[in-house]
């Protein structure tokens, strides 16, 4: 998976998003605050169709409707508005109409400046978009790939909002935890991950495990021109890369994980191939 999938690209010219605090709409009036959240606010270099092509099957998803605009329009955002979800979702379907054996997770997580209006704008987007490939809701353990590709589902769609009990397709908030470390420490991140594969339910629930550092105030003004990239990422990744190799899935490991800027190590190879360790279970079992 990747975290804050579709922040590519972000808005530099569009106002500052209601995820915002207010000090920061205010600062941002000046044009070069709005370069420095750009360099904040970008979390990956590839587009859907990039992701997709590189392996990732996981997309975080954060949307919002654009004050002051007419009609109920939905964007992704990060700090600042980025492309118009319609489009963004049209760019996946036509990756999954290419490879009908794929499958993919979307996660809208958080949600900013919408009524019920927009909701059901959206909802109707995913349903016009995807169609019979959306997968209803059913129990997690039942979902095996097999079972997808005998429905013909391709997509699941986790809605984290009350509204999702009146859609059959909308997989509600609980079924996808990802706690979320909070930190700029490698170390206490590693061990927020350990702690939480502890916790994971034993049944009925997808996992995310987060495996991203988040800036604070002060690493930001430390290092305003840097960015995300060069600040955190860059120095992080190799050692978070080495958690990853030493994980097992299944019932009490991991089942999604999440990073920033997927593509400068290889990340989802890493992930992906973890899955052997399934297979070589299922091998010394039979």
């Amino acid at each position: 998976g990747s975290h804050d999938s579709f922040s590519y690209w972000v808005d530099e010219k569009s106002p500052v998003g209601p995820d915002q605090a207010t000090a920061i709409k205010r600062l941002a009036r000046i044009s070069l605050v709005k370069k420095i959240m750009k360099k904040w606010s970008v979390t990956q270099n590839l587009t859907f169709k990039e992701q997709l092509e590189g392996g990732i099957r996981y997309f975080d998803l954060r949307v919002s409707s654009r004050p002051g605009e007419m009609g109920q329009e939905i964007y992704f955002i990060h700090g600042l508005f980025g492309i118009k979800v319609s489009d963004g979702l049209k760019e996946i379907n036509a990756f999954l109409e290419q490879h009908p054996k794929e499958v993919i997770f979307l996660d809208f997580n958080h949600f900013y400046a919408m009524d019920d209006s927009h909701h059901f704008f959206l909802i109707n987007r995913i349903r016009s978009v995807f169609g019979s490939k959306l997968c209803s809701v059913e129990c997690v353990e039942y979902v095996t790939l097999q079972y997808m590709w005998e429905k013909k589902y391709q997509v699941l769609i986790f809605y984290h909002c009350p509204l999702c009990e009146e859609y059959p397709f909308l997989w509600p908030g609980n079924k996808m935890p990802a706690p979320w470390a909070n930190t700029t420490n490698v170390h206490k991140l590693l061990q927020f991950l350990e702690t939480t594969l502890e916790e994971r339910s034993r049944y009925g629930t997808f996992h995310v495990s987060q495996a991203i550092l988040t800036p604070r105030v002060k690493t930001i003004a430390r290092h305003l021109i840097r960015g995300l990239k060069n600040t955190l990422v860059h120095r992080n990744l190799p050692m978070i890369l080495n958690w990853v190799k030493a994980q097992k899935p299944g019932v009490m490991g991991v089942n999604i994980i999440t990073s920033d800027f997927v593509e400068l190590v290889d990340f989802a190879a890493t992930v992906i191939a973890l899955n052997d360790l399934l297979l070589e279970e299922d091998e010394s079992t039979t």
